[in-house]
């Protein structure tokens, strides 16, 4: 069994950042691999970045080249830090780990960039 809980939501003026983490509990964490999903109003959930237990990284094109996901396994957490934030990347950010079947998801953060 694995709890995530999302910290470091918001609301940022376009342009500018934030860092998002993950704290996990209960498992080892280190064979997950821990993703970064968000889902605005009216649309489906989709993923943002994953990042697997050997450190290999994939991201939507939409977030390339602003965001960067990484982990720590010791302090079992996972981060994603978004820079140059659009009003487009407002919505619920949710992380998730995965193994095998195992699938587990936090409650969600707000970030809303807005003038």
């Amino acid at each position: 069994q694995v709890q995530l809980v999302e910290s470091g939501g918001g609301l940022v003026q376009p342009g500018g950042s934030l860092r998002l983490s993950c704290a996990a509990s209960g498992s080892i964490i280190s064979i997950y691999t821990m993703g970064w999903y968000r889902q605005a109003p009216g649309k489906q959930r989709a993923l943002v970045a994953s990042i697997t237990s050997g450190g290999d990284i994939n991201y939507a094109d939409s977030v390339k080249g602003r965001f960067t996901i990484s982990r720590d396994n010791i302090k079992k957490t996972a981060y994603l830090q978004m820079n140059s934030l659009k009003p487009e990347d407002t919505a619920v950010y949710y992380c998730h780990a995965g193994w095998l079947s195992y699938n587990y998801w936090g409650q969600g953060t707000q970030v809303a960039v807005s003038s």
